[in-house]
């Protein structure tokens, strides 16, 4: 297998993650959130219950029936040649199977490589039965999964939302809505989380939770179960609103008086 060379920013990664990348280790990291296959050294696979995986991209939007899929998990599973044995019968193409396989790859290692107080641990020798797709430097997948994060918390910073079942707000018709986020509003039913709509959608996880808290922020979709705090105001508005409420306290101190005084 051809190592692609990797970089030598190294602020992203974990330190057992740089560990195992300087011994070009392979096997399976394993988190609570997920778990990551490495072989050489690179990251081959990510699988994380938070995410679609590749079978739910490739057969719920109709690509593979999902019979084909597991055929070809049944016959070469134990061989760890499902991704090869899907091109070379025909199924899927090459560059279709690469494409596929790193939008999973990368949406799983997001949620494996989120801050956790779970443990870590590092199987060595352990191979996934989709066997070698295209491998991708370790500091490349920590370096998006950082660039990730900081774009939802730009987006909307109120990760409780990620996780709690989405709604409609009542009354907010809105703008016409591209087809992807009218796709998830119409699934948004206050019981079904982002994650499990990414999944009926035969989408990535991350992808999804872009485009609700994209909802979120203007005031869109909100959650049944969770409060999410507003935005704070901007300071001349939040100073304005302190004022305001300083001399509502007044005038009702005064009427508290001119009530008292009047009964003595």
């Amino acid at each position: 297998m051809k190592r692609a060379a990797e970089s030598p920013d190294g602020r992203h990664l974990s330190p057992l993650l740089r560990r195992l990348v300087a011994e070009h280790a392979t096997g399976a990291l394993l988190r609570d959130s997920g778990t990551l296959y490495l072989a050489d050294g690179q990251v081959v696979h990510a699988e994380s219950p938070a995410a679609p995986g590749l079978d739910v991209l490739l057969t719920a939007g109709g690509r593979l029936r999902p019979e084909t899929w597991q055929q070809a998990v049944d016959q070469v599973g134990g061989r760890g040649s499902v991704g090869r044995f899907l091109v070379d019968s025909g199924q899927i193409t090459g560059g279709e199977l690469e494409l596929c396989h790193a939008g999973a790859l990368f949406d799983a290692a997001f949620f494996t490589l989120a801050p956790s107080s779970g443990p870590t641990r590092f199987r060595y020798g352990v191979v996934h039965w989709i066997g070698p797709v295209r491998p991708v430097p370790a500091r490349e997948v920590a370096r998006e999964t950082a660039r990730r994060r900081e774009l939802l918390r730009r987006i909307w910073p109120h990760p409780e939302i990620d996780t709690a079942p989405v709604v409609r707000a009542p009354g907010r018709p809105g703008p016409p809505r591209p087809p992807r986020q009218r796709a998830l509003l119409a699934l948004a039913d206050g019981v079904r989380t982002p994650q499990d709509i990414a999944r009926l959608l035969g989408r990535p996880a991350f992808h999804t939770l872009v485009e609700t808290r994209r909802l979120a922020a203007d005031g869109t979709i909100e959650t049944p179960l969770v409060t999410v705090p507003p935005r704070p105001l901007p300071a001349p508005l939040a100073q304005a609103a302190a004022e305001a409420e300083t001399v509502a306290d007044v005038a009702l101190l005064r009427r508290l008086r001119d009530a008292l005084e009047a009964t003595l």
